[in-house]
C-alpha cells in the first residue's frame, strides 16, 4: 500500500494497481514497481510502513483500527492500545434490564455475554468427548457381549477425563485474560521441547 502526501498531509491511499494524476502530471502504474522509494517520495508518494508494536493476538484482544500519520519522511500505520477480551461471563445490569435491553425474565444474575473462560472450557469438553468417542465402541461391546475392555483403553479413558478436569481447573483459576493467554502460549526449552503451561488432551 502507498499514500499520497500533499502539503505534509495524507490525501489519498493507493494500492498501486493503476496510474495516478498529480497536478498536471500523469504517472503510469509502473512507478510502484520500477521507481525507487526516493523517486516516488519526490512526487509525494510513500510506501506505508506498518508498525505492529501495539497489535496483539486477536484470540485474546480486540485491536483498534490502524491510524496513519506522515512524519520524519515516511507514512506509518499504527495500532492503538488493544483491549483484552472479557475473561469471565458478564451479566445484565439493572439499568440494561430497566431499559428493555435484556431478554424477558432476565435478572442481574443472567449471563449476557460469555467470556473466554466459558468458551475455552467448552472447547476442552468437546476435545475430550471427541477423544473418548474413539473408544466408546469398547464400552458398547462390553455391555452387549461382556467382552473385557483392554486395560490400556481403560487407562487412556481415565487419563482423558483427569486431563480434562485439570485443564478446566487451570482455565477457571486464571485471574485475567493475560493469564489465559499464558496458559496457551507455547515455548521451547533448552532441549528444544515445545510445550505450554496448560496440559493437553492425550490421544491414542
Amino acid at each position: 500500500m502507498f499514500a499520497l502526501v500533499e502539503s505534509g498531509s495524507i490525501t489519498k491511499f493507493l494500492n498501486g494497481n493503476k496510474g495516478i494524476t498529480i497536478g498536471d502530471n500523469q504517472y503510469p502504474r509502473a512507478i510502484y514497481t520500477l521507481w525507487t522509494e526516493a523517486e516516488r517520495n519526490a512526487i509525494g508518494i510513500y510506501s506505508i510502513v506498518y508498525d505492529d508494536t501495539n497489535k496483539k493476538d486477536e484470540r485474546w484482544y480486540i485491536n483498534t483500527n490502524q491510524s496513519y500519520a506522515f512524519g520524519s519522511g515516511k507514512v506509518t500505520a499504527t495500532y492503538g492500545t488493544a483491549t483484552a477480551k472479557a475473561h469471565a461471563d458478564t451479566t445484565w445490569s439493572q439499568e440494561q434490564i430497566d431499559d428493555g435491553m435484556a431478554p424477558d425474565g432476565a435478572d442481574t444474575n443472567t449471563v449476557a455475554t460469555r467470556g473466554l473462560k466459558y468458551n475455552l472450557i467448552q472447547t476442552v469438553k468437546a476435545q475430550a468427548a471427541g477423544e473418548l468417542a474413539k473408544t466408546d465402541w469398547y464400552i458398547t461391546r462390553k455391555a452387549e457381549k461382556n467382552t473385557a475392555i483392554p486395560s490400556a483403553i481403560t487407562t487412556h479413558r481415565n487419563l482423558v477425563r483427569s486431563r480434562q478436569a485439570a485443564m478446566e481447573t487451570a482455565i477457571t483459576n486464571a485471574s485475567d485474560t493475560p493469564a489465559l493467554e499464558t496458559l496457551y502460549t507455547y515455548t521451547k526449552d533448552s532441549d528444544g521441547v515445545v510445550s505450554r503451561p496448560l496440559p493437553e488432551i492425550p490421544t491414542l
